[in-house]
């Protein structure tokens, strides 16, 4: 990672570089550095980060797997209310929204982090800390971007804005959820108010201007069952479903456009001494392009059949196993186009902060406003995180200030 503060040889690299792209833009940006109130909220983030790293570790002790989110959004809900936004409110799927109104209406953007995690009730969410790292499940991804979200509501409130701001912590992103949050916003809640978005999602620093389509589906596998021993030569779904796993690895993905594929949650069965009537797979299938998507869906499809026709061939009976194949989850895919002003901003941003934000194309709430084609980019939260989607995950808080830094800039740019 390249840093440096804000000073003259930051600037001089901004606008040699940012100028080339799009000089107006670069001035504007120019402009904005010069403004004694922005200086003024830039550090003020930098010197509020203890309390980030707090926002961060009493959120994350809150469990918040999918469509149980309510417990973190309610102090979602109070951190907004104390960060003098106004008309805070829940939307009926549970998002928490509040408002931070410019000189003018228009442009209208929205910041915005997910609350829920990829863990299950039960999951233990305490946090310990060793120096500078903190170890918890969520801990970067979104305990992290939900921190930072406060921290930009709270330091905009020091500036001077053309036009408004909606700062939303969203329900649905991860896993089943499905981005029902976002596609409550963009469907109904705001349907139709929106000029621009900025999703804060995750530890380090990135940049995300395309996303990954997704299919997840719920596979069931149903048999007669039976006992192991008395009832041995009857189909079982489970062998069906091993089959078909097997068959699912083996498959041959392309590497351009980035295409994925994964089995990533099974269960089922009642006892080691039955042969199961029931069992289940959740799967993931991810690619950046819709033509290679589909090609996977159909290969998944068929690698599910030939498990349990393999499985039904193996034995003599009668009866038969049975599959039934679920789309649970279907995440659009998208871009912002390099030429568009947010992208545009968010370049020249890290470059007037003299940072290094590399960019990539993932699966976010992004990816909703990217299919309606409004301005939208994800951007990481700062610090460095590991262990992403694990009990273990860390996040070390060094210089993650910087990300904070990063938000601000660019919501400020964004609703000018």
């Amino acid at each position: 990672m390249i840093t440096r503060t804000i000073c003259a040889t930051g600037l001089a690299l901004f606008v040699s570089i940012g100028a080339m792209e799009n000089p107006r833009a670069a001035d504007d940006v120019t402009d904005l550095l010069s403004r004694g109130d922005v200086k003024a909220a830039i550090d003020a983030v930098r010197a509020d980060e203890a309390q980030v790293v707090r926002d961060q570790v009493r959120l994350c002790q809150i469990s918040a797997p999918p469509f149980h989110e309510a417990a973190r959004a309610q102090l979602m809900k109070a951190a907004f209310e104390q960060a003098g936004l106004s008309n805070v409110r829940f939307d009926r799927v549970g998002n928490v929204l509040g408002d931070r109104p410019g000189v003018a209406l228009r442009p209208h953007l929205v910041v915005a982090a997910h609350l829920d995690t990829v863990f299950p009730e039960g999951t233990d969410v305490r946090v310990t800390r060793d120096r500078s790292v903190l170890k918890g499940p969520g801990i970067g991804d979104n305990c992290r971007g939900l921190a930072v979200l406060l921290a930009v509501a709270r330091a905009v409130g020091r500036v001077q804005l053309r036009g408004s701001i909606t700062f939303v912590a969203d329900v649905g992103e991860e896993g089943l959820g499905d981005l029902r949050g976002m596609r409550e916003i963009f469907g109904a809640t705001l349907k139709g108010q929106v000029d621009r978005f900025i999703s804060i999602d995750g530890a380090g620093l990135f940049l995300t201007t395309a996303s990954t389509g997704s299919h997840r589906y719920r596979v069931t596998f149903t048999g007669p069952g039976g006992h192991s021993y008395a009832a041995f030569g009857t189909p079982n779904p489970i062998q069906a479903m091993g089959r078909a796993i097997a068959n699912i690895s083996q498959l041959q993905v392309p590497g351009q456009p980035k295409t994925t594929i994964s089995v990533g949650r099974v269960g089922g069965g009642t006892s080691v001494n039955a042969i199961p009537s029931e069992c289940w797979m959740e799967v993931d299938l991810r690619s950046a392009g819709p033509a290679e998507l589909a090609a996977l869906t159909a290969k998944f499809e068929q690698a599910v059949d030939a498990g349990v026709r393999d499985e039904n061939a193996r034995w003599t009976s009668a009866q038969r196993v049975i599959v039934k194949k679920e789309l649970v989850g279907d995440r659009p895919g998208g871009r912002t186009p390099d030429d568009s002003a947010l992208v545009q901003a968010a370049r020249l941003v890290s470059h007037a902060l003299g940072v290094s934000v590399p960019e990539n194309e993932s699966s976010t709430d992004a990816n909703i406003p990217m299919q309606l084609k409004i301005p939208a980019v994800t951007i990481g939260a700062g610090g460095n995180g590991a262990g992403q989607h694990t009990a273990g995950e860390t996040f070390d808080t060094t210089d993650a200030w910087r990300g904070t830094q990063y938000a601000l800039l660019l919501t400020i740019a964004a609703a000018r």
